[in-house]
């Protein structure tokens, strides 16, 4: 353990606010994140697997920089075998909830959480605006998750990269945000064929705008000087760095101000399982980058 340093886990939402795991051997702590925040760091050596169900991958194996798992095919399996989004648990004495996540126009998904997670699941996805439609046991959340799925044709998943791609100009309204959700919900309630076992919830929007510090991207006139460059990291190498001021977080990525009239958006699933040492916050990335197709954008930050 003495030679063991301290790795990247990736970003959580399990209190609430974004915060950036590590782990070193078993030994695990975390480090909040906030707006406004200077951060800088490079990565060191080579990527390793983050392991399974909070154990230490037994292999000690190296995995590509571009994975979003960052395990291993073994620890991914493992991790597989025990998800509930993965249709391989049936028998979960827990309560469930099912909800509508909207991300941005047109890509609203049904899904089911742990009630005891209470809303991470919809931050940790990066959800923008969302609601609960009922709880009860895993089965009857999941025949209901099938029931909306096919009767309304909604998605249970959204692709990260169309999620980030709409930020940028989601509209500025609440109730505009909110309209789909709205639509939606009243058509689910109104369906026939609700399991027995599923209580309703009553309807509430919430709106993760502020939470993720998203309001700068979307309130008109926000900032002058024309539209922002958005580019997105493809993956992090050995000596490669990232640097900026935090502008969001949503789900799990930084929208990092680089200073230069560009936004780098890093998805902090790319730093699970690196090394990542202090780096100047002012300098430039020096990593693989892609600009972020985006829609019309206008003076964003």
């Amino acid at each position: 353990m003495g030679g063991e340093r301290w790795r990247c886990r990736g970003l959580g939402w399990g209190r609430g606010a974004p915060e950036l795991r590590w782990a070193r051997g078993t030994e695990t702590r975390p480090s909040r994140l906030a707006a406004g925040q200077e951060i800088g760091f490079r990565a060191v050596g080579v990527r390793h697997c983050a392991g399974a169900r909070g154990h230490v991958c037994p292999l000690g194996a190296v995995v590509p920089g571009r994975s979003t798992g960052g395990q291993c095919p073994e620890c991914a399996r493992l991790d597989r075998a025990h998800s509930v989004a993965a249709d391989t648990v049936a028998d979960d004495p827990r309560t469930f909830r099912v909800y509508l996540a909207w991300f941005g126009p047109g890509m609203v998904k049904v899904g089911i959480t742990a009630e005891e997670r209470g809303t991470a699941r919809l931050l940790e996805q990066g959800a923008v605006v969302f609601c609960w439609l009922g709880r009860g046991p895993l089965m009857a959340a999941r025949r209901t998750e099938e029931l909306l799925r096919a009767a309304l044709g909604v998605p249970d998943r959204v692709p990260y990269a169309r999620k980030r791609s709409v930020r940028p100009v989601l509209p500025a309204a609440a109730d505009e945000r909110a309209a789909e959700v709205v639509e939606l919900y009243a058509r689910a309630v109104a369906l026939p064929g609700w399991p027995e076992a599923l209580e309703p919830t009553g309807f509430e929007v919430v709106d993760h705008v502020r939470v993720f510090g998203l309001e700068r991207m979307v309130q008109p006139g926000a900032a002058a000087g024309g539209p922002v460059v958005l580019r997105v990291v493809r993956e992090l190498v050995d000596g490669g760095g990232v640097a900026g001021r935090l502008v969001a977080v949503a789900g799990p990525d930084l929208h990092l101000d680089t200073g230069d009239g560009r936004v780098t958006v890093l998805d902090t699933r790319l730093m699970s399982g690196w090394e990542l040492v202090a780096a100047d916050a002012r300098s430039v990335p020096a990593v693989p980058v892609d600009e972020l197709p985006t829609g019309v954008q206008d003076g964003l930050f």
